[in-house]
């Protein structure tokens, strides 16, 4: 393992998030604080309580695990993309560098800034909500996995897209409203027994799920499950991008 390469990937990608650190860390407070007035102030003031919790705490970790893989995807997309429009992608190609090396340093980055992102938005909820959280241990982990699984997903889009419309189209179009539909905001047990079996086809809603189980031990669906899920999106991810290193599917052309 080539040490000095994947710092040198990390430092380059963290260097260009600090320029922007500011921008970086205005923009989820601000973009917080307006969810918990639209969500927690508009409808919570007729949804006093959701399976116990309060609306405004309830959607923490909705809103957390929406940035956060936003942002994730957003950051790591972009990583590997830039280099492929302006050509420095064949310089890295033909470094003694293996692809394990380089997937480590721009996913590494791209999930440090969207734990960043996440700590920035969990930090901002404090002063809307009284929030505790029953599960610290697995709080982290969850979202060290949904950081790294997304991250992986961004940098196998950062590599399909020929152009920068192709970059925002799969978050804008897919991810998005997967999370939005996938209980991030409500509970799926409110939902009528149809809409909650056509729920359980999202993915995202195992994720939320044992995200919000961390906080207030409650969940959709069982931990187990949900591990496993977001185990088989990584390791499906993985797979892709072992794939496209071994073949130089958009990398080459």
């Amino acid at each position: 393992m080539n040490l000095t390469a994947i710092k040198a990937i990390y430092v380059f990608e963290m260097t260009r998030f600090f320029r922007t650190l500011l921008q970086s860390f205005i923009s989820p407070v601000i973009s917080t604080s307006l969810y918990f007035v639209v969500f927690g102030a508009a409808i919570g003031s007729r949804i006093d309580q959701v399976e116990g919790v309060s609306y405004g705490a309830f959607i923490v970790p909705g809103l957390v695990m929406l940035s956060v893989m936003t942002q994730a995807i957003s950051a790591a997309s972009f990583g590997i993309y830039f280099p492929k429009f302006i050509g420095t992608i064949f310089e890295l190609l033909s470094a003694p560098v293996n692809f394990l090396e380089i997937v480590v340093g721009y996913v590494g980055a791209a999930a440090t800034k969207a734990l960043f992102i996440g700590a920035v938005i969990l930090a901002t909820a404090t002063f809307f909500v009284d929030l505790q959280i029953q599960h610290p241990a697995a709080m982290v982990a969850f979202l060290l996995l949904t950081c790294m699984s997304f991250s992986l997903f961004g940098f196998i889009i950062g590599i399909w897209a020929k152009n920068f419309e192709q970059l925002q189209l799969v978050p804008l179009l897919i991810v998005t409203p997967l999370v939005f539909l996938g209980g991030s905001f409500y509970s799926i047990s409110m939902l009528p027994p149809v809409w909650q079996t056509i729920s359980f086809f999202n993915p995202v809603v195992y994720l939320v799920s044992g995200f919000r189980w961390s906080f207030f031990g409650q969940a959709d669906v069982p931990i187990a499950v949900s591990l496993l899920a977001i185990a088989g999106f990584t390791a499906l991810c993985l797979a892709i991008i072992w794939w496209i290193f071994r073949t130089g599917w958009r990398l080459r052309s």
